[in-house]
Parts: C-alpha cells; structure tokens; sequence
C-alpha cells in the first residue's frame, strides 16, 4: 500500500519540483513563516546577554 504525501501548507499532493511542498507558492509561504517568525520551538525564553557600553572590562 502506498501513501501519498502531502503539502505541509495546504495538505495537496506534492510536486517533485517543489517537493515538500506543492507548488512555489507554498515553498515561499513557508520561506516567509521562518523568516517573519512564524514558526518556533515550544520552551522557555533564551537568555540574551545585553551589552552595556558603559562597562568595559
């Protein structure tokens, strides 16, 4: 038996020229999710050192 994948966007069958996905537009959807944050791993929040000019040493 043999299961068709789909497009992790919009649950399509994928392409082989786009593949995971669909089509280009749904390869650029994803693009934009991780680039406009729209995708994260569940935890707590990172620590961020902040970096005073004052304080050099």
């Amino acid at each position: 038996m043999t299961t068709l994948r789909k497009c992790p966007i919009c649950a399509k069958p994928r392409h082989a020229d786009h593949a995971p996905f669909c089509s280009s537009r749904c390869r650029d959807r994803d693009l934009a999710n991780w680039l406009g944050d729209g995708y994260a791993i569940p935890g707590p929040p990172a620590d961020v050192p902040v970096h005073d000019p004052d304080e050099d040493g």
